[in-house]
């Protein structure tokens, strides 16, 4: 999967990757939704018993939710460009050189992903009316997501 390291970072082999459409970012984002629920659920439970049984409502905590959320895709896009999510729909983030992108660049898809879902999902819709098939994340972060070919299919 991967062929070489540029500046440190993985970098994957480039035959027959296209850019990745709207459903199957769409599919990734769904499944990967259930796995930061389940994460969000578990850092509440103890959010929860660290306040002696009250739900923890602090500016705070809320603040470590959102971290953690962004730690979890932060580890998976800077290792290996893919979520679990991403991975059941053989989709992958990487820079235009075909590396995992830096953990500025996963930031920066972080916050703009967030800002995307706030305006009704119109970053992700971008993507029909880019030429490249870029969301905003993409453009702003400089990334993009890729298509990964099945393993029989690759060059």
């Amino acid at each position: 999967m991967a062929d070489s390291n540029r500046a440190g970072r993985r970098c994957f082999a480039q035959e027959s990757v296209a850019p990745a459409g709207l459903a199957r970012r769409l599919g990734g984002v769904i499944y990967d939704t259930f796995l930061v629920l389940a994460l969000l659920i578990v850092l509440s439970f103890v959010g929860v018993a660290a306040n002696d049984g009250e739900a923890n409502q602090s500016p705070l905590f809320r603040s470590l939710l959102l971290v953690a959320m962004y730690a979890f895709f932060a580890y998976f896009w800077s290792r290996s460009g893919m979520t679990l999510g991403m991975q059941a729909w053989r989709i992958r983030i990487q820079t235009p050189e075909g590396c995992a992108p830096t953990l500025t660049q996963c930031l920066i898809r972080f916050l703009i992903a967030g800002l995307s879902l706030a305006c009704c999902g119109l970053g992700y819709v971008w993507q029909l009316l880019d030429h490249e098939q870029r969301s905003w994340q993409d453009i702003v972060s400089g990334t993009r997501v890729v298509v990964i070919p099945a393993r029989g299919k690759r060059g």
